[in-house]
Order: C-alpha cells, then sequence, then structure tokens
C-alpha cells in the first residue's frame, strides 16, 4: 500500500469518526506500525481505536427503543441497545455484524463502517488506551510464549475526545516521527533481547500471511 494512499484512509476514517453516529462511542484513534515508522510502501495499515461502553441506551436486543420500527435485517441480532447503539442499527442494518453467539460485535461493525473490505488494513478495537493495552498484551503474551497478540507499540495518537491532532496527522504526512526498531520498542517495554527477538519476527510472519482488512476486538 502506498504510504500517500495509507495516510488518505487515516483521514477518511478520522473524518467518519468525526462526522457519523459510531456503533459505539470512540475516546481515541491511533495508528501504529509501518505507517507510524514512516515506511513507504507500507505492507498493512494499522489503526487501534478505543471504544466506551454503551450506557443507558435502551435494553438488551431490542431495537426498537424510543423511534423506528426494526428493520428485518436485525431480527434475531442480540445486543442491539446493549452492545452497540441501536440508532446506529437503525440507520446501517447492513453495517451489523455479530460475533459466533448471535450478539452484534463492537469491533466488526466499526470495522464495517470504517474500512473498505479490499484494502490492507487492520482495525484492532479495545476499551482501553493504546499505551496500556500494549503492554498488557506484552506482558500476557511473554507469560503464554504466544506473540501473535503482542501490539507493535509504534504508535501515533491522532484523535481524542473529540479533538484531532492536526500537527501529528502533518508530521504523518511528513514521516518525521522518530520510531525505533520493532525490536528495541519491545526491550524497552521490559522485554529480554531474545524474547523481543522472537515476537518481532512472529508479528512479522503473522502480517505476511495476512491480506485484505480485518479487525480484532480486546477487553482488557
Amino acid at each position: 500500500m502506498e504510504r500517500t494512499a495509507a495516510i488518505d484512509r487515516v483521514e477518511t476514517i478520522l473524518e467518519t469518526v468525526e462526522a457519523d453516529t459510531m456503533p459505539v462511542p470512540v475516546r481515541e484513534v491511533w495508528v501504529y506500525g509501518d505507517v507510524a515508522v514512516g515506511l513507504d510502501p507500507i505492507d498493512r495499515l494499522d489503526v487501534y481505536v478505543t471504544k466506551d461502553v454503551l450506557l443507558g441506551e435502551g435494553r438488551d436486543g431490542d431495537p426498537n427503543t424510543e423511534t423506528g420500527s426494526v428493520p428485518d435485517a436485525l431480527e434475531g441480532i442480540r445486543g442491539i441497545g446493549s452492545t452497540v447503539r441501536a440508532e446506529w442499527a437503525r440507520q446501517h442494518p447492513d453495517l451489523v455484524r455479530t460475533n459466533a453467539n448471535g450478539y452484534a460485535a463492537p469491533e466488526k461493525c466499526l470495522a464495517a463502517h470504517l474500512l473498505p473490505a479490499d484494502e490492507p488494513v487492520h482495525l484492532e478495537v479495545c476499551n482501553t488506551g493504546f499505551d496500556r493495552n500494549v503492554t498488557q498484551r506484552l506482558n500476557g503474551a511473554v507469560a503464554r510464549e504466544t506473540y501473535t497478540e503482542v501490539l507493535d507499540p509504534r504508535g501515533v495518537c491522532l484523535w481524542v475526545d473529540g479533538e484531532r491532532d492536526a500537527d501529528a496527522l502533518d508530521r504523518l504526512r511528513e514521516s518525521s516521527f522518530a520510531m525505533p526498531t520493532l525490536e528495541a520498542a519491545l526491550s524497552m517495554l521490559g522485554a529480554e533481547e531474545a524474547v523481543a527477538a522472537e515476537a518481532a519476527e512472529t508479528m512479522r510472519r503473522e502480517r505476511n500471511r495476512s491480506t485484505g482488512s480485518s479487525v480484532r476486538g480486546d477487553v482488557v
């Protein structure tokens, strides 16, 4: 993916978050990995979204709250109004995605709204901020030796609580962020040198296998 196209995609994501009703409240938007480092072209565009939990929007599984009837496409889907906004689901029934248990899945709904299916973009969605989650995921992965769970800690925050960081976006376009190697970044978080090297190699292999858009949800 050409770097210019990747950053244009990032800006489109920011504009969409700012202008549209999202399936869940969005608190932060980050980019990390290749695009933050300044590579051109990049293998994949990695985007991290911090979401908030819905509060007081309607009873579980009932998209027919105060206004509107239930679209046929939402019949049988649970969690409308509790895991994703009922208003959003009524506006975008074609974008509602579910997990294996039939509940609306916030991370999949966000991906459907924000990402084109055919571009090499990965969306990471979590209820806690990027910095904290990077450390937690690394610690958990090291303990279990499951390095596919590790997040690349080289990130740039572009949007927080409704405010866009225009300077950060400009610097991203200019590739002016000084970033360490992936191994060095993992070592800075406390990983031993051999562990950091193995984790970095595992992460690269996983990226090489990935195609099209992808999404992963996480709860901390």
